[in-house]
């Protein structure tokens, strides 16, 4: 009897994931949903924080920036990094950087020492996660089941945002606001436990020198753009450190673009910044704050963001992608924050009456809808009009 029947259906099936790759997929989702958690777990938390350490209500503030700033600033250096001593080391050393510091925090006898733990969580979460996303992305090969992955991993880092505000509420009500730092330290064990056995370690194969007038000028320039971002958050588009901030930050932007453009092996190559899907995977990446209580819309843009930013591109530059999204994500909810505030601020006219607070977050919520559906359309324009030329 001929077998040729079942060849199309063999060629056209979807393949499943195999063992090895089920335990490494779940090592590598546990790791990312923890991380999503910590963006949101101390929001809750703060006013309770505050009156245990003697924070004064200025300087509170510190416990969220120090955070945002470190794990948007730092996030496109260390993907980079990963790039080229090893994703696996980089993602091992980070969490157990983001246990220690998760524990000083819930020990923290004071401020000083609860910032230097939200400083050192940070750029625990910098590293981790564009680490994290690069090992998803080179174990798993582009096509199905890539996206198979990349759509559970958006789904928990949707999940962990969300259940980031709810457990710090409930944990800060039942036990202490602590136990919001104490929670990652299991689970960071857990990982540091069956990792370093199933996950297999992902570096070029020649090593290039670092591009440090590179890393300089996009590390310190991110940190300008988000101490800008947030300072106009909480004290007004107007304020004097604000605008220094984001001005110093576009600018050191700029020297970064023109480094790169004369860097022989630069940290971001301008051929990948040029590279359709890259640059409206991560325009999407900005967007997705818009969706950030979406639910199932916050979700698919996640997955659909970080399938197209990570298409095309080599595994040797797959730290680069998953860092430059990570970024653009990261950038995207601590700037989304200010903007919607000071949209629906000028649309309630400075009245704090229930109808025009309603008044203001309506008009917020639209403002964000026709963002989304803007940035979705230009990409899908501009993504279609690349694959007709290619």
């Amino acid at each position: 009897m001929s077998t040729t029947n079942s060849l199309p259906a063999a060629a056209h099936e979807v393949p499943r994931l195999a063992g090895r790759l089920k335990v490494v997929l779940a090592v590598l989702l546990v790791a990312q949903f923890m991380l999503a958690v910590d963006f949101s777990i101390l929001n809750v938390a703060l006013p309770a924080i505050g009156d245990d350490l003697g924070f004064s209500l200025a300087d509170l503030q510190w416990v969220a920036t120090a955070f945002a700033l470190c794990a948007a600033g730092f996030t496109l250096f260390f993907g980079r990094i990963g790039d080229l001593i090893g994703r696996k080391r980089i993602f091992l050393g980070s969490l157990a950087l983001l246990g220690a510091a998760s524990l000083a925090g819930g020990l923290a006898p004071g401020p000083e020492v609860l910032i230097v733990a939200r400083v050192a969580q940070g750029l625990a979460t910098a590293a981790a996660t564009p680490a994290g996303l690069a090992l998803l992305t080179t174990s798993f090969p582009e096509g199905p089941l890539r996206e198979k992955a990349l759509g559970l991993n958006g789904a928990l880092m949707s999940a962990g945002f969300t259940a980031g505000a709810v457990l710090g509420g409930v944990l800060t009500d039942l036990l202490s606001w602590r136990w919001a730092f104490f929670v990652n330290v299991p689970v960071a064990v857990a990982v540091l436990l069956v990792a370093p056995a199933v996950i297999a370690e992902s570096r070029p194969a020649a090593r290039p020198t670092i591009d440090l007038p590179g890393a300089l000028s996009v590390t310190l320039g991110l940190l300008g753009v988000v101490y800008g971002l947030t300072r106009a958050g909480e004290h007004g588009r107007a304020d004097p450190l604000a605008l220094t901030g984001l001005l110093a930050g576009a600018v050191l932007l700029v020297v970064f673009y023109l480094v790169e453009r004369r860097a022989a092996q630069p940290l971001v190559p301008v051929r990948v910044l040029r590279k359709r899907t890259v640059a409206w995977g991560n325009v999407l990446g900005l967007l997705l704050p818009a969706t950030f209580l979406g639910g199932v819309g916050n979700m698919l843009v996640i997955v659909g963001f970080m399938v197209t930013a990570t298409t095309g591109l080599p595994d040797h530059e797959q730290g680069l992608a998953t860092g430059l999204a990570s970024m653009s994500q990261q950038v995207g909810i601590t700037m989304g924050t200010p903007i919607m505030s000071a949209v629906a601020t000028a649309a309630a006219g400075g009245v704090a009456s229930a109808g025009a607070i309603l008044h203001g977050v309506t008009t917020a919520i639209s403002v964000n809808a026709v963002l989304v559906l803007l940035g979705v359309l230009l990409a899908a324009v501009f993504l279609r009009r690349d694959r007709a030329y290619a």
